[in-house]
């Protein structure tokens, strides 16, 4: 029998390489956008089925009142309307809230509010914003955006006035969330900086539009979306991991007013359940006993001397790992074309001796 033997010169050696180098690059560089940015995509477009109504607030608003049989209770100037429900009217120091009675045993969730911050005050001249709650206690009346202070769990601000004339670095409205064990005070003066996980600003007041925030908490991550532009689509505002929520607790949403004031409405908080697979260990925990908690490189109390009111010692996000990653793949690249280049002049050269 005869056998063909192809031979193949060191250029077109090297140019198979490259293309199946260039190949396995692209399926690299796929994967890693999937694994690393899975928040955005797995935001849920609402699906009913998986929406719990025990724990959504909708209109007509049927189940909110005092009676043994209410879903929603509420307090100070809360005002239930067919169409909304306002929390406190564009008055000086008011303060009103609504809280679910029904207590969340959910391991995993996501939370869509629904939300109207409107009034008269000129740019500037309004406060002081809206609070969503995921809490031991609730209907507890107190100095943080109408709740109580020193809380147990999650709290999400909507902060409309600048009180910190030194933090200049961000603009108002500002978003932010806070996780507390019961033993922070959440400080006005600073706008809540030395507590803060994260947060955005966000134009949220007197928009012509509807205006939404999207809750997430899934497997120790908590993420913050928002939909505020008109664009039917979900914005990252917040995300950050080594987050522990107990379950057992309350949602809910607050506002005050002040010296200055505003409409603060509600239009809808809709909870769904996340279908997420847990270990056998993480099912067999007892949930209700987690203490709330925030796996952070440095304290919450430290940021108290950090001028910037940043988490540097955050866990990196999807984008951080992403770009980190990205920036180790170029450099791989880099190496691969500059030692092809050198393997194919070191051939060439060969030749001159054949």
């Amino acid at each position: 029998f005869n056998v063909e033997i192809t031979r193949v010169s060191p250029r077109g050696w090297l140019n198979q390489n490259m293309a199946s180098f260039t190949a396995f690059l692209s399926t690299t560089l796929i994967f890693l956008v999937s694994r690393s940015c899975p928040v955005r995509g797995d935001i849920t477009d609402g699906n009913t089925e998986h929406l719990k109504r025990e724990h959504s607030l909708m209109k007509p608003y049927q189940g909110v009142g005092s009676s043994p049989s209410s879903q929603w209770d509420f307090w100070g100037s809360t005002l239930v309307t067919s169409s909304y429900v306002r929390l406190t009217p564009d008055e000086k120091s008011k303060q009103g809230s609504i809280w679910n009675t029904v207590p969340c045993h959910l391991k995993d969730w996501e939370m869509h509010v629904h939300f109207k911050v409107h009034g008269s005050g000129k740019k500037n001249l309004h406060g002081d914003g809206i609070a969503v709650w995921y809490t031991k206690d609730r209907l507890h009346p107190g100095s943080v955006f109408g709740s109580q202070d020193q809380f147990l769990g999650l709290a999400l601000f909507v902060d409309t006035f600048r009180n910190d004339l030194h933090g200049m670095d961000r603009s108002f409205p500002y978003i932010s969330a806070m996780v507390n064990n019961g033993s922070v005070n959440y400080d006005h003066g600073k706008d809540g900086r030395a507590s803060e996980l994260g947060g955005c600003s966000a134009e949220i007041r007197n928009r012509e539009h509807d205006t939404y925030l999207a809750i997430r908490y899934s497997r120790g991550r908590l993420t913050v979306m928002i939909d505020v532009e008109d664009k039917n689509e979900w914005k990252e505002c917040i995300d950050i991991g080594g987050v522990r929520l107990p379950t057992g607790y309350f949602f809910g949403a607050s506002a005050a007013t002040g010296d200055l004031s505003d409409n603060h409405d509600i239009i809808s908080m809709k909870l769904y359940q996340l279908m997420v697979e847990h270990t056998p260990e993480e099912e067999n925990l007892d949930w209700t006993k987690i203490e709330p908690s925030v796996s952070l490189l440095k304290s919450p109390k430290d940021n108290i001397d950090d001028p910037t009111g940043n988490f540097r010692g955050t866990p990196l996000t999807g984008w951080k790992v992403f770009l980190l990653l990205l920036c180790a793949l170029l450099g791989i690249v880099v190496c691969a074309v500059v030692g092809a280049v050198v393997f194919q002049k070191r051939q060439e050269r060969n030749k001159r001796f054949y």
